[in-house]
């Protein structure tokens, strides 16, 4: 009998915009650097993105006080344009982000294996901060 007890956890928002804005401002590296942290001590410095199967990707996060950082990359396991989004983590987690249309809204939905060393509510705080603040960008730069 397995031991195959992976905890998921989903966390979503929603941006009033058209999809193939979410999509750029989510993969564009230009854009990534900009909201993929979970607080404002916090920084992306770097990111590469190759968004296709098999391409990899890799954001650097950082304190900006320079105190901790690591990088978070992985590999496409599947990319649907404008849709779906699904990959494998370095430490072999599962991720999928569904760009979901409704009416002049994009819910985005974000579901992750959790990893056993943080618990699931600071993993879901820390992975709903990071969607809020993708949001939070979004919304700022498009008054620009």
């Amino acid at each position: 009998m397995g031991t195959d007890n992976k905890v998921t956890i989903t966390v979503e928002t929603t941006v009033h915009a058209p999809v193939e804005k979410v999509w750029e401002y989510w993969t564009e590296p230009q854009h990534i650097t900009k909201w993929s942290f979970a607080s404002d001590d916090w920084h992306a410095p770097n990111a590469e993105n190759d968004l296709r199967v098999g391409g990899r990707f890799l954001t650097r996060m950082e304190a900006k006080d320079g105190s901790f950082g690591f990088d978070f990359g992985g590999v496409y396991d599947e990319v649907r344009i404008n849709e779906y989004i699904s990959y494998t983590i370095e430490d072999g987690r599962k991720v999928t982000i569904t760009f979901i249309s409704h009416e002049k809204d994009i819910k985005v939905i974000e579901t992750f294996e959790a990893e056993t060393t943080n618990p699931i509510e600071m993993q879901q705080a820390g992975f709903q901060a990071i969607l809020d603040n993708f949001q939070k960008y979004y919304e700022i730069t498009k008054k620009e």
